[in-house]
């Protein structure tokens, strides 16, 4: 069976870890490479000057103090011993970016994790402790993310960005020498304080493991400056994040012990343009402990034979770091690999310099089809609690698409851009993120049409009812996911993003008989009725999703301009592409962005409890989209009609 066969090719024993490949001292060359190599990172602010960084210790101190002070505050509210209450403690300790030594300057946030003895919940650190941030003058951007496979509170600090995770010991103290090295300290925790601690707990024991630290740390930098520029650097969509990071230029310094950072950044390209993925990447052998706690181990776990990127922790419970990693985004991570390896093979041997390796990606350059989603809400507070739950659930998006079978590649700009200055007026509040779609080539001449509605509203599905179930859905929350072709990105994007962009016009409407008036990007928006008096930041009762229905990717070009128009509830197509050659209704192919309602039935948004669904009908000389209303039948009325910009 598939199972058995994928089991039997797993590695076996402690997978491959060997000694150093090379001992070799650094030469000449070397040094002067490795240099090349550090001026031409100055000038993207890789390294941190003294200032900033008395100015982030000075942010931890006060942090660390507000922690003590609220775990000692929670105490007496539980009518704890006033014997406990004064030596309850409380710590913050670093891990990430920060505690490796490979932090930016200006934009690198940072990683904490506060610890507090046994008295104090989860809840509390979600509740009151987040209110008390929200009190503080200094703090801006405050969100909790609490359904995260690490739950964390995300906010600013007096300029810095920090993200605080939580847990709590089986101690009734904390005292300031604590050690988080000893497996001890993990006993009687529940899985989620485990996942926290496991932070600071693999950062400390991947710098013990890397044979020069300086060596590590420069190389370190140098990979994740070239990540964030080819758009590869972000757990959360599905490519690695800073530990991932960490611990593959971890295992290269420790296959090559002397070698200095310009031979190990290209050797790290090297190595893993080649890697036999799934085989794992480990720094040290897999450890067993008396806590018995679940480890990474395909030849026990089944799921963990499902992973396609396995990078592992090296401090117990060794878990997989790149559980995110799809087959779409190991695809483009390895593409990038093999590019990072030509052009460092070209720089060592003097045919280029290190400034080509950290060229950007051209993202909207390299894909012919896209999709966008769009998130907004109408209040800032909204809105942000709103972009975290939608970008944690992108990866979602990505593994419908790739599931496709006329899709080899759903490629998610990490990147977030701002709506347009027509989507703020509309909706307050607007993120937008792009997917790059690859289709399969067609085998024959004939047109292919692919159909992603299923793919697409499963994902707006899933989000509806998590933002439901965490109770943070809210009117005015929407989500739109719009397909296009390369030549339409720029009526989304920000003027200048898009490079050597052509220029193209967008064709005016004018305004028909019935006083209907729309200006509208070239995947037409629906046009309402300019009589009607209605507010332009109201928007329908529901969320709206612009989804696909059978997406043609044939070679044909031509650029279309759909419009739709509701009139007494049912949905009119009333114009189509303007071409240069003619193209009736019924030649046209069904290429078309329909708007319907986002939420799932059982998900109500407050003040609004009915589902609109769409369907299409072609007729003879018209395209003409209704809408079915399906209401609540204890508040809404049977004959009541559906529209997308009145309640």
């Amino acid at each position: 069976s598939p199972s058995t066969s994928r089991q039997q090719n797993q590695p076996q024993g402690h997978y491959g870890l060997t000694s150093p490949i090379s001992l070799a001292p650094p030469s000449d060359k070397d040094h002067f490479h490795t240099q090349k190599l550090i001026d031409a990172m100055k000038p993207f602010g890789v390294f941190e000057d003294q200032e900033e960084l008395y100015h982030r210790t000075t942010v931890l101190g006060k942090l660390n103090n507000f922690v003590r002070e609220w775990i000692s505050e929670l105490a007496e509210s539980k009518n704890l011993p006033p014997s406990i209450t004064e030596q309850v403690g409380g710590k913050i300790f670093t891990f990430g970016s920060y505690r490796l030594g490979v932090h930016t300057k200006g934009s690198s946030d940072i990683d904490a994790l506060c610890v507090a003895p046994s008295h104090v919940e989860r809840s509390d650190f979600f509740q009151s402790f987040f209110e008390k941030l929200k009190n503080l003058e200094e703090v801006k951007n405050l969100r909790a993310i609490e359904d995260a496979y690490v739950p964390v509170i995300k906010f600013e600090f007096d300029g810095i960005e920090i993200d605080l995770v939580f847990a709590k010991l089986s101690l009734p103290t904390v005292s300031d020498d604590l050690d988080l090295r000893d497996d001890s300290c993990l006993k009687s925790l529940d899985i989620r304080c485990i996942r926290s601690l496991n932070g600071s707990r693999v950062t400390d024991e991947i710098l013990r493991l890397v044979p020069h630290l300086e060596n590590f740390r420069l190389t370190l930098r140098a990979v994740k400056l070239w990540a964030k520029r080819r758009g590869v650097y972000s757990n959360i969509m599905g490519f690695l994040g800073g530990v991932s990071w960490a611990m593959l230029v971890a295992r290269i310094c420790q296959l090559y012990p002397n070698a200095l950072a310009s031979t190990l950044v290209n050797k790290f390209f090297l190595i893993f343009s080649k890697w036999d993925w799934p085989k794992p990447v480990l720094l040290k052998r897999l450890e067993e402990s008396f806590l018995n706690l679940p480890v990474w181990d395909p030849r026990v776990n089944p799921s963990d034979r499902y992973h396609v990127m396995p990078i592992i922790t090296p401090a117990y419970p060794q878990q997989n770091s790149t559980y995110n990693v799809s087959v779409s985004t190991r695809a483009v991570m390895v593409e990038e690999f093999q590019r990072g390896l030509e052009v460092t093979d070209e720089i060592l041997k003097g045919k280029s310099d290190w400034s080509k390796l950290f060229e950007p990606l051209n993202f909207f350059r390299k894909y012919k089809h896209y999709i966008v989603l769009t998130a907004s809400a109408f209040t800032e507070e909204h809105h942000l609690n709103w972009i975290g739950l939608v970008e944690s659930k992108i990866r979602v998006l990505v593994g419908n698409l790739e599931r496709n079978e006329f899709i080899t590649i759903a490629h998610v700009q990490p990147q977030s851009f701002p709506g347009n200055k027509d989507l703020y007026k509309q909706s307050g509040y607007v993120s937008m993120w792009f997917l790059g779609l690859v289709f399969k080539k067609a085998e024959s001449a004939v047109k292919t049409n692919v159909d992603l509605t299923h793919g697409i509203q499963s994902f707006t599905d899933t989000v509806y009812r998590q933002a439901s179930a965490l109770n943070i859905l809210k009117e005015g929350m929407k989500i739109e996911a719009t397909y296009v072709k390369r030549k339409q990105l720029h009526y989304f994007l920000p003027a200048g993003t898009l490079q050597k962009r052509k220029k193209q016009r967008v064709s005016d409407i004018s305004q028909n008989n019935s006083g209907l008036q729309c200006k509208r990007s070239a995947l037409g928006e629906s046009c309402s009725d300019g009589s009607k008096d209605r507010d332009s930041r109201t928007p329908s009762n529901s969320s709206s999703l612009s989804k696909i229905s059978k997406l043609d990717i044939s070679t044909a070009e031509t650029e279309r301009l759909y419009v739709f128009e509701v009139v007494g509830g049912m949905w009119f197509l009333t114009s189509w592409p303007n071409s240069k050659s003619q193209v009736s209704p019924t030649e046209m192919e069904a290429t078309v962005a329909l708007r319907t309602s986002g939420p799932p039935v059982g998900c109500t948004i407050p003040g609004y409890n009915t589902v609109c669904q769409l369907r299409t009908c072609f007729v003879q000389g018209q395209h003409k989209l209704s809408g079915t209303l399906i209401t609540d039948p204890k508040s809404a009325s049977p004959k009541q009609h559906y529209s997308p910009t009145s309640k």
